[in-house]
């Protein structure tokens, strides 16, 4: 799945910006466009199959925006080169996270040793709380 999504080739249907970023630098930060903005229209692209986009819509639907774009900033770098290839390796392991199939949850029961073990650690408890008790009292 990974190898086929990289292969689709999403780079042409970047929309890449560049701005300055925020936080600490000092001087680098006032002078230098390096935070890294990657925008993608999800619903617009040619190569995703209409049932990928709509999971993607479902799953990521929290980070599209009303316009429908995808939109993941970096700006850990003081590269701009570095967080554009940040942004990007980000944008794909989001997709392929939200496009892996869910496993589905086997129902198991708890072995014999487990239920004895949780009972015996309830036991020793019980006898912790039993020792807490004031002697002389009826209670």
């Amino acid at each position: 799945m990974s190898r086929e999504l990289r292969e689709r080739e999403f780079e042409k249907e970047f929309i890449i910006t560049a701005s300055r970023s925020s936080g600490a630098g000092g001087q680098n930060v006032n002078k230098v466009s390096t935070k890294i903005e990657l925008r993608i229209n999800l619903a617009e692209s040619n190569l995703l199959s209409e049932e990928e986009k709509n999971i993607l819509s479902i799953k990521l639907g929290n980070r599209i925006s009303n316009e429908g774009f995808l939109i993941i900033q970096s700006q850990t770098s003081r590269s701009q080169i570095k967080n554009k290839e940040e942004a990007i390796e980000k944008f794909y392991q989001l997709i392929m996270k939200a496009l892996a199939p869910v496993k589905k949850r086997k129902k198991t029961r708890p072995s014999l040793s487990s239920k004895i073990k949780r009972l015996d650690s309830k036991k020793v408890d019980s006898k912790k709380k039993q020792n807490r008790k004031k002697i002389g009292r009826d209670e």
